[in-house]
C-alpha cells in the first residue's frame, strides 16, 4: 500500500519536476548567463521569478476564490437561519446547508484550492533543492552543471539550500529565522486582513466566521514550525507568494468590496469625498494673497420702456 502510494506521489510530481526546473533555467539563463549576475543572485531572483508565474497563473483561480468567498458571506444570515430551524437534527441541517450552497454555486472549500494547488510546487521546489545538495542529481530540465551550480549557490556565506535546522553558523540561523517570520507573518496579516475589511459583521460569527479564525491562527503556527525544516530557497518562494497574495487581495477588496463590510463604507467614502472635491469651484491662483478682491461689476440696468398713451374721447372729438 505504501509502495503504491509512494509511486502514485512520484508519477504526480514527475510532471512538477519539470515545470518548476524549466522556468528556473529560463529566469537561470537570463540572470546569469545573459545578464552576467552571480550564481547565488541569479538563482535567488529565478526562485522569485518561478513564484511570480505561478501566481500569475493562478490569476483566474484566485479571483474565482474571492467570488466564492464573498457568496458564503453573504449567505452567512441563511445559514443562521437553517441552523435555528434544523439545529435540532445534524442530519438534515446538513443536507439543507449543502443544498442552499448548491443553488448559490458556492463552494465553502474552494478558498483552499489556491493553497492546495501551490503545495505540489512547494514540494517539487522542495526536492529539487534537496536533491542538488545532498544527490547531487539532475531533476526535470537541469542539467549536471545546473545542479552543482544550484547546489553550491550562495549569497556571501548563507547558501540556497541552507535550513535552520542543518545550520552551522550563526548568520545561516539569523536569515532563516528571519524567513522564518516574515512567511508566517505575511501568511497571518493575509488572513486576517480578509477577515477584518472584507468580511460583514454577520460572517464573522457561526460555524465559517470559526473556520477562518481556526486558518488565522492554525496555519501561521504550522509554517512557523515546519519552516525551521524548509531551505532557504523554498522560504523565499512562499514568503514572495505570500507578498503577492497581500497585495493582490488588497486591490481587490480596496477597488471591489463585500457589500455591508468596512471596506465597503471605505470605499463609499472615498467616492463621496472624489464628488464633492471635484465639485468644489477651483480658485484662481491669480492674484490670490494681493489684497481684496473689487467687488463684482454689476450690468446696468436695462433702459425703461415708454408705454403709448391713451386719447380719452374728448380729445378724439376735437381731432
Amino acid at each position: 500500500m505504501i509502495s503504491t502510494l509512494s509511486s502514485i506521489g512520484h508519477a504526480i510530481l514527475v510532471p512538477l519536476y519539470y515545470v518548476t526546473t524549466g522556468i528556473l533555467v529560463v529566469f537561470h539563463e537570463l540572470f546569469h548567463g545573459i545578464i552576467g549576475m552571480p550564481p547565488g543572485f541569479s538563482w535567488v531572483l529565478s526562485i522569485i521569478g518561478l513564484t511570480l508565474v505561478i501566481r500569475i497563473a493562478l490569476i483566474p483561480l484566485f479571483v474565482k476564490q474571492i467570488k466564492n468567498s464573498r457568496n458564503l458571506q453573504l449567505l452567512q444570515p441563511r445559514v443562521k437561519e437553517l441552523q435555528k430551524k434544523y439545529g435540532h437534527d445534524r442530519e438534515r441541517l446538513t443536507q439543507e446547508t449543502m443544498k442552499l450552497y448548491k443553488e448559490s454555486g458556492t463552494n465553502p472549500l474552494a478558498s483552499c484550492f489556491p493553497l492546495l494547488l501551490q503545495m505540489p510546487i512547494f514540494i517539487a521546489l522542495f526536492r529539487t533543492l534537496n536533491n542538488a545538495v545532498k544527490n547531487h542529481e539532475q531533476v526535470g530540465f537541469f542539467t549536471q552543471s545546473q545542479v552543482s551550480s544550484l547546489g553550491h549557490a550562495a549569497i556571501g556565506n548563507v547558501h540556497i539550500a541552507d535550513t535552520f535546522t542543518g545550520a552551522t553558523t550563526v548568520t545561516v540561523k539569523v536569515v532563516t529565522a528571519l524567513l522564518v517570520v516574515l512567511m508566517t507573518a505575511t501568511t497571518f496579516t493575509t488572513q486576517r486582513q480578509l477577515m477584518r475589511k472584507n468580511m460583514p459583521e454577520s460572517a464573522l460569527t457561526g460555524q465559517y466566521a470559526q473556520q477562518q479564525k481556526m486558518l488565522l491562527y492554525v496555519l501561521p503556527v504550522v509554517f512557523a514550525i515546519g519552516g525551521i525544516a524548509f531551505p532557504i530557497g523554498v522560504l523565499i518562494y512562499w514568503s514572495t507568494s505570500n507578498l503577492w497574495t497581500m497585495g493582490q487581495q488588497f486591490y481587490v477588496i480596496r477597488n471591489n468590496p463585500t457589500p455591508g463590510t468596512p471596506a465597503f463604507e471605505a470605499k463609499r467614502k472615498r467616492e463621496l469625498e472624489k464628488r464633492a472635491g471635484s465639485a468644489t469651484p477651483a480658485i484662481a491662483e491669480s492674484g490670490a494673497g494681493d489684497g481684496p478682491m473689487p467687488p463684482a461689476t454689476q450690468p446696468p440696468p436695462p433702459p425703461a420702456r415708454n408705454q403709448p398713451r391713451r386719447n380719452s374721447r374728448k380729445k378724439r372729438k376735437r381731432k
